[in-house]
């Protein structure tokens, strides 16, 4: 049958497909945290005068902050310090310059003895040779480019302009940027969470957390005991392993309750991070509770993600919002205005519902005329069979609905002719339950690679889960969730000693 496609870039062979594909997403993920992202504890603003200028490059006036770096001018956000220094403020880097952390406890630490060991984590990019900073000499580097030693400071590091004011709160900002106690993080252990909602389909649940304790079991019986310390000619790097502990937090109820429930858990049990995770048809609460709490949550498995991602949630797809966007594309492409009307048909309260409204709002602005028909949750075959006879008049059906509605449209085919594009989220993809006699014209929307190529590049995690004797209930959620844990295991590696959930 016709597919609607967007790839995913292609990998290398066998058993470097997958770990490529980690390699890429991680590269995606360092970016996406390193950009400027608003600010936590709101999502969207910055909560002082410092912080204001360092995430967002706002003065105390309001007035975008101004720096300039090899006679370019920069203004505003362009200029905000964390587009360089990161979110955390413990640096990063470009190109093959390294940019060092400017928290208070590397910009203010004292000279230790040549040979003596650092008072503080390894960062990449640290100046552990560096005579330390005063407020003053930090206001001449940020201004005129001068480190603590009088030297000129390298590109790219901007030269900015600021009042006094302003100069101080950035200061004292970056002083509170050090974070000693990390929440989740002891001497011996990582504790992270995966959270599930109430409506979270039980197949699902089941797979996905089959692929993550097998994946921390694997993990803990590698590591076996903390790793002595590794030395280099200059310093010690701290890199200290610890055991990873999940937590599975399952809420209960309405999901205006679920922000208390995630609140008292965090209280009861702090984690470092929050990694994959599963949903229905609502995920806000807990991606508004990951922002308000400042902790990350990675790669959950949703079908409709908000829209405004904030910065402490990351997705992996945009799901059924992005396949009206594909929808909305082909549709577009067939001449739009000539196509008679589209009908829509999905259950109320189902993801499906988010996929129509998308939909409709990408194809209103260019005259095509949309009806939807909404069927109740406890709606039967015959509901349906009414909805898809009362779009007799379609030029195209969408169906945003799941396998056992998807089968009964052979009882009650769309008119002959219209053509069927199908979700492929919730219609189960290859395996959607299509009456033969509608194949030759149904579009399927796949929001990544088509089967044979996805499983090509994903033989590496099904090996994985037929060594470890792990069943394959739910195929994309348990291969994400295996993608998820190698992201989370190879940012941790790079993390050293120093666990910062920024």
């Amino acid at each position: 049958m016709p597919a609607l496609l967007l790839g995913r870039a292609q990998a290398p062979n066998r058993r470097s497909r997958w770990q490529a594909a980690i390699a890429l997403v991680a590269c995606v993920l360092a970016a996406a945290l390193a950009a400027a992202a608003p600010v936590p504890g709101t999502g969207t603003q910055a909560t002082g005068v410092g912080e204001t200028i360092f995430r967002l490059g706002a003065l105390s006036s309001g007035a975008p902050l101004q720096a300039s770096a090899n006679g370019v001018q920069l203004k505003g956000a362009a200029a905000a310090c964390q587009n360089c220094h990161r979110h955390s403020g413990l640096g990063s880097r470009e190109g093959r310059s390294l940019i060092p952390p400017i928290t208070g406890r590397y910009l203010y630490r004292s000279l230790s003895p040549k040979g003596e060991e650092l008072d503080v984590p390894f960062v990449e990019g640290m100046r552990e040779r560096r005579a330390p900073y005063t407020d003053a000499s930090l206001a001449r580097a940020i201004r005129e480019g001068i480190d603590s030693e009088g030297h000129p400071l390298k590109a790219p590091m901007p030269r900015f302009e600021l009042g006094d004011a302003d100069m101080a709160a950035l200061i004292g900002y970056l002083k509170d940027l050090d974070q000693r106690h990390v929440p989740g993080v002891s001497s011996t252990t990582l504790h992270f969470a995966t959270i599930i909602t109430p409506d979270a389909d039980p197949v699902k649940r089941s797979g996905m957390l089959a692929v993550l304790k097998q994946y921390f079991a694997d993990r803990n019986a590698r590591q076996m005991s903390p790793a002595p310390r590794l030395r280099s000619k200059r310093l010690v790097r701290f890199r200290v392993n610890r055991f990873w502990e999940l937590h599975v937090w399952e809420l209960q109820g309405a999901p205006a309750t679920w922000g208390a429930q995630l609140d008292q858990l965090m209280q009861n049990e702090p984690v470092f991070a929050v990694v994959s995770g599963l949903a229905g048809r609502d995920w806000r609460p807990v991606h508004e509770f990951c922002a308000r709490a400042r902790v990350p949550c990675l790669f959950p498995n949703v079908e409709v993600p908000p829209e405004d991602e904030g910065f402490y949630s990351l997705y992996f797809s945009r799901g059924v919002l992005l396949e009206a966007e594909l929808i909305a594309s082909q549709l577009l492409a067939r001449g739009g205005g000539s196509i008679p009307a589209v009908h829509q048909i999905y259950r109320s309260g189902d993801s499906g519902e988010a996929g129509a409204a998308a939909l409709g709002a990408a194809l209103e602005p260019h005259g095509i005329t949309v009806h939807n028909h909404a069927l109740g949750p406890a709606a039967d075959r015959h509901a349906l069979a009414a909805a898809v006879h009362d779009a007799s008049d379609a030029g195209a059906l969408v169906a945003w609905l799941r396998p056992e509605d998807v089968a009964a449209l052979g009882s009650a085919p769309p008119p002959a002719g219209a053509t069927l594009y199908l979700s492929g989220l919730l219609g189960g993809l290859e395996h959607a339950p299509l009456p033969r006699a509608l194949r030759e014209r149904t579009h399927i929307a796949y929001p990544f690679d088509l089967p044979d190529a996805r499983r090509a590049r994903m033989d590496f995690a099904f090996g994985w889960f037929r060594i470890r004797k792990i069943p394959v209930e739910a195929e994309q959620v348990q291969a994400d969730t295996y993608l998820a844990c190698g992201l989370l295991s190879e940012t941790v590696n790079r993390l050293s000693d120093s666990f910062v959930r920024d």
